[in-house]
Protein backbone atom coordinates (compact mmCIF):
# COMPACT_ATOMS: atom_id res chain seq x y z
CA UNK A 1 0.00 0.00 0.00
CA UNK A 2 1.70 3.20 -1.36
CA UNK A 3 0.47 6.67 -0.29
CA UNK A 4 1.24 9.76 -2.17
CA UNK A 5 1.14 13.25 -0.44
CA UNK A 6 0.66 16.23 -2.39
CA UNK A 7 1.47 19.76 -0.68
CA UNK A 8 0.99 22.69 -3.05
CA UNK A 9 3.57 25.41 -1.53
CA UNK A 10 3.53 29.03 -2.08
CA UNK A 11 6.16 31.27 -0.32
CA UNK A 12 6.09 28.75 2.71
CA UNK A 13 10.22 28.67 3.17
CA UNK A 14 9.61 28.29 7.52
CA UNK A 15 6.92 25.55 7.06
CA UNK A 16 8.90 23.10 4.89
CA UNK A 17 11.01 21.47 7.67
CA UNK A 18 7.96 21.83 10.38
CA UNK A 19 5.45 19.87 7.64
CA UNK A 20 8.52 17.27 7.37
CA UNK A 21 9.13 16.68 10.37
CA UNK A 22 4.75 16.41 11.61
CA UNK A 23 4.60 14.21 8.57
CA UNK A 24 7.73 11.45 9.87
CA UNK A 25 6.44 11.85 12.80
CA UNK A 26 2.82 10.30 12.26
CA UNK A 27 3.64 8.36 9.25
CA UNK A 28 6.69 6.29 10.26
CA UNK A 29 4.41 2.65 9.86
CA UNK A 30 3.72 4.35 6.50
CA UNK A 31 4.72 3.41 2.64
CA UNK A 32 4.67 7.32 1.66
CA UNK A 33 6.20 9.91 -0.21
CA UNK A 34 5.75 13.58 0.17
CA UNK A 35 5.42 15.52 -3.55
CA UNK A 36 6.09 19.06 -2.99
CA UNK A 37 4.47 21.41 -5.24
CA UNK A 38 6.51 24.39 -5.48
CA UNK A 39 4.19 27.00 -7.27
CA UNK A 40 6.42 29.82 -8.17
CA UNK A 41 7.30 31.14 -4.33
CA UNK A 42 9.45 33.91 -4.71
CA UNK A 43 11.49 32.90 -1.39
CA UNK A 44 13.93 30.11 -0.78
CA UNK A 45 10.66 27.49 -0.72
CA UNK A 46 12.43 25.52 -3.26
CA UNK A 47 15.53 25.41 -1.85
CA UNK A 48 14.53 24.07 1.44
CA UNK A 49 12.46 21.09 -0.15
CA UNK A 50 15.93 20.17 -1.98
CA UNK A 51 17.92 20.31 1.52
CA UNK A 52 14.95 18.08 3.03
CA UNK A 53 17.37 15.09 0.93
CA UNK A 54 15.15 12.21 1.11
CA UNK A 55 14.38 9.64 -1.30
CA UNK A 56 10.77 10.23 0.24
CA UNK A 57 10.62 13.70 -1.01
CA UNK A 58 9.85 14.45 -4.50
CA UNK A 59 9.34 18.12 -5.97
CA UNK A 60 7.38 19.78 -9.12
CA UNK A 61 8.15 23.60 -9.50
CA UNK A 62 6.16 25.90 -11.63
CA UNK A 63 7.57 27.96 -14.29
CA UNK A 64 5.60 31.13 -12.16
CA UNK A 65 2.57 30.98 -10.04
CA UNK A 66 -0.17 29.20 -11.43
CA UNK A 67 -2.36 28.83 -8.13
CA UNK A 68 -3.51 26.69 -5.95
CA UNK A 69 -5.88 25.06 -8.07
CA UNK A 70 -3.01 23.94 -10.75
CA UNK A 71 -0.68 22.77 -7.83
CA UNK A 72 -3.08 20.14 -6.99
CA UNK A 73 -3.81 19.24 -10.30
CA UNK A 74 -0.21 18.90 -11.29
CA UNK A 75 0.78 16.61 -7.54
CA UNK A 76 -2.42 14.22 -8.45
CA UNK A 77 -1.17 14.23 -11.89
CA UNK A 78 1.99 13.36 -10.88
CA UNK A 79 1.03 10.22 -8.24
CA UNK A 80 0.25 7.24 -9.18
CA UNK A 81 0.56 5.42 -5.45
CA UNK A 82 -2.61 3.43 -4.38
CA UNK A 83 -3.85 6.45 -2.27
CA UNK A 84 -3.22 10.16 -2.91
CA UNK A 85 -4.01 12.96 0.23
CA UNK A 86 -3.79 17.13 -0.48
CA UNK A 87 -2.84 19.06 2.26
CA UNK A 88 -1.81 21.81 3.48
CA UNK A 89 1.94 22.85 3.94
CA UNK A 90 1.30 25.18 7.40
CA UNK A 91 0.10 22.29 9.47
CA UNK A 92 -3.62 23.50 9.44
CA UNK A 93 -4.29 20.31 7.95
CA UNK A 94 -2.89 18.18 11.01
CA UNK A 95 -1.22 15.07 9.56
CA UNK A 96 -1.74 13.19 12.87
CA UNK A 97 -5.12 13.05 11.25
CA UNK A 98 -3.81 10.41 8.93
CA UNK A 99 -4.05 7.47 10.32
CA UNK A 100 -7.39 8.05 11.53
CA UNK A 101 -8.18 8.31 8.14
CA UNK A 102 -6.76 4.99 6.40
CA UNK A 103 -9.47 3.26 9.15
CA UNK A 104 -12.07 4.35 7.34
CA UNK A 105 -10.52 3.79 3.55
CA UNK A 106 -11.39 0.29 3.16
CA UNK A 107 -15.01 1.46 3.29
CA UNK A 108 -15.08 4.59 1.60
CA UNK A 109 -14.00 6.04 -1.30
CA UNK A 110 -13.02 9.09 -0.01
CA UNK A 111 -12.23 10.33 3.45
CA UNK A 112 -12.31 13.87 3.69
CA UNK A 113 -12.01 16.55 6.81
CA UNK A 114 -14.11 19.74 7.64
CA UNK A 115 -13.50 22.27 10.31
CA UNK A 116 -16.32 22.92 12.98
CA UNK A 117 -15.04 26.06 13.76
CA UNK A 118 -13.25 29.07 12.52
CA UNK A 119 -11.60 30.35 16.15
CA UNK A 120 -8.80 32.65 15.21
CA UNK A 121 -9.97 33.93 11.55
CA UNK A 122 -11.99 37.29 11.31
CA UNK A 123 -15.07 37.55 11.96
CA UNK A 124 -16.02 39.29 8.46
CA UNK A 125 -14.23 36.48 6.37
CA UNK A 126 -16.18 33.74 8.60
CA UNK A 127 -19.39 35.29 7.86
CA UNK A 128 -19.03 35.68 4.20
CA UNK A 129 -17.41 32.32 4.29
CA UNK A 130 -20.65 30.55 5.42
CA UNK A 131 -22.51 32.83 3.29
CA UNK A 132 -20.72 31.55 0.24
CA UNK A 133 -21.80 27.67 1.20
CA UNK A 134 -24.94 28.52 1.78
CA UNK A 135 -25.20 30.33 -1.86
CA UNK A 136 -23.36 28.07 -3.49
CA UNK A 137 -25.95 24.50 -2.27
CA UNK A 138 -28.99 26.42 -3.06
CA UNK A 139 -27.64 26.93 -6.80
CA UNK A 140 -25.07 24.22 -7.82
CA UNK A 141 -25.99 20.68 -8.37
CA UNK A 142 -23.41 19.60 -6.06
CA UNK A 143 -23.68 19.96 -2.53
CA UNK A 144 -20.36 21.18 -0.56
CA UNK A 145 -20.05 20.99 2.99
CA UNK A 146 -19.91 23.94 5.13
CA UNK A 147 -15.67 24.22 6.13
CA UNK A 148 -14.74 21.33 4.08
CA UNK A 149 -10.78 21.16 3.26
CA UNK A 150 -8.97 19.87 0.50
CA UNK A 151 -7.48 17.67 2.81
CA UNK A 152 -8.91 14.12 2.05
CA UNK A 153 -7.48 10.75 1.44
CA UNK A 154 -8.61 9.24 -2.13
CA UNK A 155 -8.48 5.61 -3.92
CA UNK A 156 -6.46 5.66 -7.17
CA UNK A 157 -9.67 5.48 -8.91
CA UNK A 158 -10.65 8.74 -7.60
CA UNK A 159 -7.43 10.37 -8.60
CA UNK A 160 -7.90 8.95 -11.81
CA UNK A 161 -11.45 10.57 -11.93
CA UNK A 162 -10.64 14.02 -10.99
CA UNK A 163 -7.55 14.30 -13.51
CA UNK A 164 -9.43 13.35 -16.41
CA UNK A 165 -11.68 16.82 -15.56
CA UNK A 166 -8.20 18.56 -17.23
CA UNK A 167 -10.12 22.23 -17.19
CA UNK A 168 -8.69 25.25 -16.74
CA UNK A 169 -10.78 27.02 -14.44
CA UNK A 170 -10.74 24.79 -11.59
CA UNK A 171 -12.39 25.12 -8.13
CA UNK A 172 -11.31 21.18 -6.72
CA UNK A 173 -13.71 21.63 -3.76
CA UNK A 174 -16.25 21.39 -5.83
CA UNK A 175 -14.62 18.59 -8.88
CA UNK A 176 -14.16 16.58 -5.41
CA UNK A 177 -17.92 16.46 -4.50
CA UNK A 178 -18.93 16.17 -8.44
CA UNK A 179 -17.34 12.91 -9.24
CA UNK A 180 -19.22 11.34 -6.54
CA UNK A 181 -17.82 8.55 -4.74
CA UNK A 182 -18.75 7.52 -1.44
CA UNK A 183 -17.35 9.91 1.62
CA UNK A 184 -16.95 9.57 5.10
CA UNK A 185 -16.17 13.32 6.67
CA UNK A 186 -14.07 13.75 9.67
CA UNK A 187 -14.20 16.54 11.78
CA UNK A 188 -11.64 18.88 13.40
CA UNK A 189 -11.29 21.91 15.11
CA UNK A 190 -9.53 24.94 13.46
CA UNK A 191 -5.71 25.06 13.52
CA UNK A 192 -4.27 28.31 13.01
CA UNK A 193 -0.95 28.64 11.38
CA UNK A 194 2.59 27.33 12.13
CA UNK A 195 4.41 30.00 10.44
CA UNK A 196 3.36 32.62 8.02
CA UNK A 197 1.23 34.81 7.23
CA UNK A 198 -1.54 32.93 4.49
CA UNK A 199 -1.14 34.68 0.64
CA UNK A 200 -5.50 34.50 0.38
CA UNK A 201 -6.64 37.91 0.74
CA UNK A 202 -10.24 39.33 1.23
CA UNK A 203 -9.90 39.61 -2.36
CA UNK A 204 -8.58 36.38 -3.76
CA UNK A 205 -11.25 34.96 -1.59
CA UNK A 206 -13.91 37.12 -2.99
CA UNK A 207 -12.95 35.87 -6.63
CA UNK A 208 -12.30 32.28 -6.00
CA UNK A 209 -15.81 32.15 -4.28
CA UNK A 210 -17.12 33.71 -7.94
CA UNK A 211 -15.18 31.11 -9.53
CA UNK A 212 -16.91 28.45 -7.58
CA UNK A 213 -19.82 29.78 -8.25
CA UNK A 214 -19.54 30.19 -11.85
CA UNK A 215 -18.08 27.08 -12.56
CA UNK A 216 -20.59 24.72 -10.85
CA UNK A 217 -23.52 26.68 -11.50
CA UNK A 218 -25.75 28.75 -14.51
CA UNK A 219 -28.07 29.97 -11.86
CA UNK A 220 -26.66 33.38 -12.01
CA UNK A 221 -27.65 33.63 -15.57
CA UNK A 222 -31.07 32.51 -14.59
CA UNK A 223 -31.51 34.62 -12.06
CA UNK A 224 -30.42 37.72 -13.92
CA UNK A 225 -32.85 36.69 -17.32
CA UNK A 226 -36.41 36.49 -14.20
CA UNK A 227 -35.37 39.65 -13.23
CA UNK A 228 -35.29 41.27 -16.62
CA UNK A 229 -38.22 39.76 -17.12
CA UNK A 230 -39.84 41.32 -14.05
CA UNK A 231 -38.62 44.47 -14.70
CA UNK A 232 -39.60 44.68 -18.36
CA UNK A 233 -43.36 44.42 -16.68
CA UNK A 234 -43.18 46.77 -14.10
CA UNK A 235 -41.42 49.06 -17.26
CA UNK A 236 -44.38 48.25 -19.33
CA UNK A 237 -47.02 48.74 -16.34
CA UNK A 238 -45.35 52.11 -16.13
CA UNK A 239 -45.23 53.54 -19.93
CA UNK A 240 -49.14 52.25 -19.67
CA UNK A 241 -49.70 54.74 -16.56
CA UNK A 242 -47.50 57.54 -18.01
CA UNK A 243 -49.87 57.43 -21.08
CA UNK A 244 -52.75 57.29 -19.81
CA UNK A 245 -52.01 59.87 -16.84
CA UNK A 246 -50.88 62.57 -19.96
CA UNK A 247 -53.95 61.44 -21.66
CA UNK A 248 -56.05 62.54 -18.46
CA UNK A 249 -54.51 65.37 -16.59
CA UNK A 250 -51.55 66.84 -18.65
CA UNK A 251 -48.00 66.49 -19.12
CA UNK A 252 -46.05 67.75 -16.00
CA UNK A 253 -42.82 68.70 -15.66
CA UNK A 254 -42.05 67.47 -12.64
CA UNK A 255 -40.91 64.19 -11.81
CA UNK A 256 -37.08 64.64 -13.05
CA UNK A 257 -35.72 63.70 -10.12
CA UNK A 258 -37.38 60.27 -9.78
CA UNK A 259 -36.81 59.52 -13.38
CA UNK A 260 -33.07 59.70 -13.17
CA UNK A 261 -33.34 57.68 -10.41
CA UNK A 262 -34.95 54.88 -12.13
CA UNK A 263 -32.53 55.53 -14.86
CA UNK A 264 -29.73 54.84 -13.17
CA UNK A 265 -31.13 52.09 -10.77
CA UNK A 266 -32.02 50.02 -14.23
CA UNK A 267 -28.73 51.19 -15.72
CA UNK A 268 -26.63 49.44 -12.63
CA UNK A 269 -28.81 46.43 -12.96
CA UNK A 270 -28.03 45.83 -16.28
CA UNK A 271 -24.17 46.31 -15.95
CA UNK A 272 -24.38 43.75 -12.96
CA UNK A 273 -25.85 41.56 -15.63
CA UNK A 274 -23.71 42.15 -17.87
CA UNK A 275 -20.49 41.65 -15.54
CA UNK A 276 -22.37 38.04 -14.91
CA UNK A 277 -22.63 37.05 -18.46
CA UNK A 278 -19.32 38.14 -18.82
CA UNK A 279 -17.67 35.76 -16.12
CA UNK A 280 -19.45 32.80 -18.31
CA UNK A 281 -17.81 34.24 -21.53
CA UNK A 282 -14.57 34.79 -19.90
CA UNK A 283 -14.41 30.98 -19.33
CA UNK A 284 -15.59 29.89 -22.24
CA UNK A 285 -12.82 32.39 -23.84
CA UNK A 286 -10.06 30.93 -22.07
CA UNK A 287 -10.99 27.08 -22.64
CA UNK A 288 -10.90 27.90 -25.80
CA UNK A 289 -7.40 28.63 -25.70
CA UNK A 290 -6.75 24.87 -24.87
CA UNK A 291 -3.28 26.85 -22.58
CA UNK A 292 -2.20 23.67 -20.42
CA UNK A 293 -3.01 23.95 -16.37
CA UNK A 294 0.77 24.39 -15.33
CA UNK A 295 4.05 24.27 -16.79
CA UNK A 296 6.99 22.56 -14.82
CA UNK A 297 10.06 24.09 -14.63
CA UNK A 298 11.79 21.45 -12.73
CA UNK A 299 11.61 18.27 -10.89
CA UNK A 300 13.56 15.36 -9.19
CA UNK A 301 11.10 12.20 -10.42
CA UNK A 302 12.43 9.62 -12.65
Amino acid sequence: MKLDIIVPCYNENENIILFYDEVQKNLSKFDYRIIFVNDGSRDDTLLRIKELNDDKVKYISFSRNFGKESAIYAGLSYSDADYAIVMDVDLQDPPELIPEMFEYIDEYDIVATRRVSRVGEPKIRSFFARLFYRIINKISDVEIVDGARDFRLMKRDVVESITALNEYNRFSKGIFEWVGFNTKWIEYENIERTKGETSWSFWQLFKYSIEGITSFSVAPLYISTVIGIIFSIISFAAIVFIVVRTLLYGDPVSGWPSTMSIILFMGGIQMVFIGILGQYLAKTYIESKNRPIYIVKEDNFD
